[in-house]
Parts: C-alpha cells; structure tokens; sequence
C-alpha cells in the first residue's frame, strides 16, 4: 500500500511531456497550417535581423570605403598646403637673406666712400710733406708728426704708386712727358712728378709722369763711316766730274 502511494506521488511530481507538431502543412489535409501568434511573432523576430544583416552589409562597406576616400583626399590637400607653405617660407627666407646681403654690402660701401673721401682731401697735404722732406724742411718734431700721420693713412688702406722704372699704365698713369730712347725696351715711366694714389680697389687720383718709348739705334756701317757727299760705289757726283773738265 505504501509503495503504490509513493509510486503514483512520483508520477504526480514528473511533469508531463508535450510533443508540438511544427510542421506548416497538415499531414492529413495537405493544407498550411495556421500558426499560433506567438510563434509567428518569434520566427519573424528571428527573420528580421538576418535580413537586416543582409541588407547592411553592402550599405556599410560603401560607408566605409566613403569614408577612406573622404580621408585620403584630407590627407593629400593638407599635404599640398604644406608643401606649399614650406616653400612660401623658404622663398621669404631665401629673399631676407639675399636682402640683408645687399644692405650689408650697401653699407659698406658706403663706409668705404667716406674714408675715400676724407682721405682724398688729405692728398695735397701729403704732397706739401713731400715737397718739404725733398727740400729738407721736415725735420725734427714736424717730421714725427709727419711720419706719424701718414702711417695712420696708409694701416686705413692709402697706397701710394707710381715710381721711376715702372712700366707705363694708362689707367693710373696720367703721362705729361715724352721721349725715346733705346735703354727701355717699352713705354716706362722715367720722371715722377706727381704721386698716384690707391684707397682699397679705388684710385684716388692718377700719378702724372714723363714716359719714355724704346727706340731702335742707328745701324753701324761695315767700313765705318764714309765720306760726306761721297756715294756707296765710290764714284764722283755728276757735277764735280763736269767741273773737272773744264
């Protein structure tokens, strides 16, 4: 008695088992079957993303290929604007510098022109010392000075030229004197009579020299010199053998 209680209890406890026929069409009928509203719902649930992953698939791959080629043309134009500004910036650079050459080069040649000039007013100066250390005059205190004074000029860059024996140069030589002789063998500067000067690449003023030319001696005859009036053949002039005639 007991056990058969316990048993049907058992039985009781088991759930019951439920077989579900899903199949769509009546195996008695042949007809479609009418689905229950809440399986249909489940199964279009389990339709609808798949279909949805179909169709956004391809929309997805042309979005990103949009968008890397949306990317890639950015990149390129801020590549082009950098290059250009690179250029921009080494062409202003290129030119500042070139600018500051030039002003650089300005100034100084400005500098240049006025020591040249200053020391241009000093040349008759220099020649009155000359003229007086020739005659003798400088001597003592004044010839320290003198000496002084033109060391000075000649560390700021005045050279002096022109001298005796110097081949003859019509750009710095301004010649007032002629002559020939045969112990040059070209036009030379034989007489000094006024300094040139040099300031750096400039010359600030010609030097005024006499020049002498080559020329050729005469030619030496073979029996020494012959006779006045007499010809090379050793005959009378016509009008001497007319005279003797008579």
């Amino acid at each position: 008695m007991t056990e058969r209680q316990s048993e049907s209890a058992d039985e009781r406890e088991q759930e019951p088992v439920v077989v579900r026929d899903r199949r769509k069409l009546d195996p008695e009928t042949g007809e479609l079957r009418a689905q229950d509203g809440a399986e249909a719902v489940a199964e279009e649930a389990q339709e609808v993303p798949a279909a949805e992953a179909d169709a956004s698939g391809p929309a997805a791959d042309t979005a990103d290929e949009a968008t890397g080629t949306v990317v890639s043309e950015a990149e390129k134009e801020l590549e082009k604007q950098l290059q250009e500004r690179t250029a921009d910036l080494q062409r202003v650079q290129a030119e500042y510098a070139n600018y500051r050459r030039r002003v650089e080069r300005e100034r100084d040649a400005m500098a240049e022109s006025g020591r040249a000039t200053v020391v241009g007013d000093l040349l008759p100066l220099l020649d009155d010392l000359e003229r007086a250390e020739a005659h003798g005059d400088l001597t003592g205190a004044f010839k320290a000075v003198a000496d002084k004074l033109v060391g000075v000029l000649e560390k700021a860059g005045l050279e002096p030229f022109a001298r005796e024996g110097d081949e003859f140069d019509p750009t710095v030589h301004e010649a007032v004197q002629h002559d020939t002789s045969p112990d040059v063998d070209g036009p030379t500067v034989t007489t000094v009579l006024r300094r040139g000067y040099r300031f750096g690449d400039r010359v600030l003023r010609a030097a005024l020299v006499g020049v002498t030319d080559h020329e050729p001696a005469p030619a030496a005859t073979a029996g020494g010199e012959e006779a006045a009036g007499t010809p090379a053949n050793g005959e009378a002039p016509a009008g001497d053998t007319d005279e003797n005639a008579r």
